[in-house]
């Protein structure tokens, strides 16, 4: 198995994905913590220095190019100081901006982390909007979609009910896919499962799996259940992820239908920021590079144990797939 997945790790470079979704600033304001304050019982951080990284649909991206694919992303930002550093780490991380339109009506998402220089949270605190675009934002948006995404390989819609992912959006990106029958992959977050419909393959955690199904999920064969209800209701393939209890996979587009439980390969964790994203991505390259969604997969679940290993959100390399696969004998 572990030459067969590290083959597949070897053919993930040079496809091209498009992300389109939301996309964030991730800040951490990082300080040393000393004392409480006496005026209220409150750590006093005193401050060091700001770190900055790619987060939501741009971490997505990030992902892609760290496994040496070609990214197109399409998103919203405002006119404002987040949207500039924003595109400075997108610039940084080799991603071309093309894709971005400037809504000056709302904010940059951005999601600022007051953290310990021992990597603890202290504090974050969310500026962004959530509310529906305006006409001429997802006009923009359609524009952008139709011109970057037809070339892609694979398509990732990564949903963080920022306002990007909407039924207009989602339309555009299957009307993008249908000429090359492309598979698009969804990251959701919305309850209403069946605006998913269309799509290839879906990828809830247990948490949002249980809101779109009104389903508890404590056992595989809960899984087992919200996972045919999933692809009943949207046509598409599920991978439920399921934290240290790892992934439940339903390939029901394939031929031969498989259900099978995917145990975490993670050795430890120091937190799990941004490990969804990691696993839309190698699914996205693999599924491109013509891999089965079992393999997709294993691979990406070696790739999420890698992530959730690091402190924020952080993207994978080849060498370091190929080398975990090859220390786990996978």
């Amino acid at each position: 198995m572990s030459a067969h997945l590290s083959e597949l790790a070897a053919r993930l470079k040079g496809h091209r994905v498009a992300v389109i979704g939301d996309v964030m600033l991730d800040h951490f304001l990082i300080g040393q913590v000393d004392r409480i304050s006496p005026a209220a019982p409150v750590p006093v951080v005193r401050y060091e220095r700001d770190e900055f990284r790619l987060g939501g649909a741009a971490n997505v991206a990030n992902n892609v190019v760290g496994l040496t694919g070609v990214v197109d992303i399409v998103g919203l930002v405002g006119d404002d100081d987040a949207a500039i550093e924003l595109t400075r780490q997108l610039e940084q991380a080799g991603i071309d901006r093309r894709g971005l339109v400037v809504d000056p009506e709302r904010p940059t998402t951005r999601k600022m982390r007051i953290v310990t220089s021992r990597n603890q949270q202290v504090a974050r605190v969310d500026r962004e909007f959530d509310g529906e675009t305006t006409d001429a934002a997802r006009a923009e948006l359609a524009a952008r979609i139709a011109e970057l995404v037809t070339a892609a390989d694979a398509i990732v819609l990564s949903d963080y009910r920022k306002g990007v992912v909407t039924a207009h959006t989602i339309a555009a990106a299957l009307d993008a896919a249908r000429p090359r029958s492309t598979p698009v992959l969804v990251d959701p977050k919305v309850a209403d499962v069946d605006r998913y419909r269309g799509t290839s393959l879906i990828t809830p955690n247990h948490h949002e799996a249980e809101l779109m199904t009104q389903m508890a999920i404590r056992t595989t064969e809960d899984a087992r259940r919200a996972a045919r209800r999933l692809h009943e209701r949207t046509g598409a393939n599920v991978l439920v992820t399921w934290g240290e209890h790892g992934m439940w996979i339903l390939d029901a587009n394939s031929g031969t239908a498989v259900e099978q439980a995917l145990p975490a390969v993670a050795r430890e964790v120091s937190d799990v920021t941004g490990a969804g994203d990691t696993v839309i991505a190698v699914l996205a390259l693999a599924t491109a590079a013509g891999a089965p969604l079992v393999d997709a997969a294993r691979l990406a679940n070696v790739a999420a144990g890698l992530v959730v290993a690091r402190f924020g959100p952080a993207r994978v390399t080849p060498d370091e797939l190929l080398q975990s696969l090859s220390a786990l004998q996978l």
